[in-house]
């Protein structure tokens, strides 16, 4: 009876070393697990800076200086706004109404503006280096100053602009006719 008891002994040891051994494996895992939601995770922050302003009304809003890189203006309005120095990076301007909105120095660096239609805008200094504008009606804006180099422009508004193309913009030091292809 002695030799059964050691046997019930050892085998509560080995079942009791699993069990402590099946526990920390565990525990690890769900640490882990844990560290990598966490690690995952979009902070507060960030997330309150996805806005939206498509379909928006945003006549006569002052953005001047603003960050406004990747931002989606879809169906926006943006009549007499101001976006004087406004970064327009990657932004979204798809079918936007901007009638007379200032873009003095903005920088729209790869943005799309794409079935927009601009009347009296002024372009003064601005920077759109490989920005997408096709659809897009240039109609009496101000570009002096403005890179459109590597941009995408229908040909017909590409002639319009360089008839009024002047200036180097001061900031990329690229003329507003080379950076058009103007002849």
């Amino acid at each position: 009876m002695g030799n059964q008891t050691m046997n019930g002994q050892a085998m509560n040891g080995n079942l009791r070393r699993k069990w402590v051994k099946w526990s920390v494996s565990a525990l690890l895992a769900l640490a882990l697990a844990c560290l990598w939601v966490l690690l995952g995770a979009t902070p507060a922050w960030a997330v309150m800076d996805t806005v939206n302003y498509s379909n928006a009304n945003l006549n006569e809003v002052d953005f001047s200086g603003a960050d406004l890189s990747a931002k989606n203006f879809i169906s926006a309005e943006l009549r007499n706004a101001n976006l004087r120095n406004a970064n327009l990076t990657n932004a979204m301007l798809t079918k936007a109404i901007m009638l007379g909105a200032d873009l003095t120095g903005a920088n729209l660096t790869g943005a799309l503006v794409d079935r927009t239609f601009i009347v009296g805008a002024d372009f003064t200094d601005a920077i759109l280096q490989d920005a997408t504008m096709t659809r897009t009606s240039f109609d009496d804006v101000t570009i002096a100053g403005a890179d459109f180099t590597d941009a995408i422009l229908d040909r017909y508004e590409q002639k319009k602009l360089c008839d009024r193309a002047s200036g180097t913009n001061p900031t990329t030091g690229i003329a507003t006719r080379d950076s058009l292809g103007c002849r």
